[in-house]
């Protein structure tokens, strides 16, 4: 394998996660959901998208995969740890942080099909 192929890959990896974040907001919009914020980025950790819905509170890890336990199982117990450290983050800095009810979500984007949704994923 060339040198070039590895941050090439990588280069289009970056792209088709970042258009599978964007797909996933549009598809929970669909469903009602305000978009909070989309990569919320803190030392801690990362999440992918937040979302709310009245006084529920969504972190969601979107995973692009081909099928839907490889999204899901790519979502190991050191991505949750991280996710949810974000997501502390965030909450911290709400002014109505007591009356949020949380959940953490995953998206599962996977070609030519609607994204897959699964509510309390962790």
């Amino acid at each position: 394998m060339n040198r070039l192929a590895s941050p090439l890959k990588r280069k289009r990896a970056e792209r088709r996660g970042r258009w599978s974040e964007w797909g996933a907001a549009f598809f929970l919009m669909a469903k009602g959901y305000r978009i909070v914020a989309i990569r919320y980025r803190v030392r801690a950790g990362e999440v992918d998208i937040i979302a709310r819905r009245g006084e529920l509170i969504a972190f969601v890890e979107v995973k692009a995969r081909q099928d839907l336990m490889a999204a899901i199982d790519a979502v190991t117990f050191a991505s949750q740890n991280r996710i949810r450290a974000a997501g502390d983050h965030w909450l911290s800095r709400q002014p109505d942080a007591a009356r949020l009810t949380l959940r953490y979500d995953i998206v599962a984007v996977r070609p030519w099909t609607l994204p897959r949704h699964f509510e309390g994923a962790f």
